[in-house]
């Protein structure tokens, strides 16, 4: 697990420092970067696609955010996706919605739903 990457993508810099300080009690190994915007990360994102440079292995992705949701990274995602490698991308929300967790579920690029504040548990199914 060395030397893998994580993406955070959330707006909350509050969730974004408390995802990142439990993923580094755990599985310090990991390099975690943040994104505050859809947009930034899909920029990077591409960025590392024409580079040929190292694309997360894992993404930690807020729905609730700004201008552009967590949707719009997973719709974006499927027109770029034939040309990266693919990488497990987990959503997290502080507000439960059924119709998002049912979407959640069902979407192929998807591997996991969970609540905010992530715990321990969370955490760890995120990196089994």
């Amino acid at each position: 697990m060395t030397g893998e990457t994580l993406w955070i993508i959330d707006d909350d810099m509050v969730s974004q420092f408390a995802i990142k300080y439990k993923i580094g009690q755990s599985y310090p190994g990991y390099k975690v970067i943040t994104f505050y915007t859809v947009q930034e990360a899909l920029t990077c994102l591409r960025e590392c696609s024409k580079s040929k440079l190292e694309i997360p292995h894992k993404v930690i992705l807020d729905l609730g955010l700004p201008v552009l949701t967590g949707w719009h990274f997973l719709e974006e995602l499927e027109k770029i996706h034939g040309c990266i490698c693919p990488f497990d991308i987990y959503i997290v929300s502080a507000f439960s919605n059924s119709k998002d967790r049912q979407r959640a579920k069902y979407h192929s690029l998807v591997k996991g739903y969970f609540e905010k504040p992530l715990d321990k548990i969370a955490v760890d199914k995120i990196f089994m």
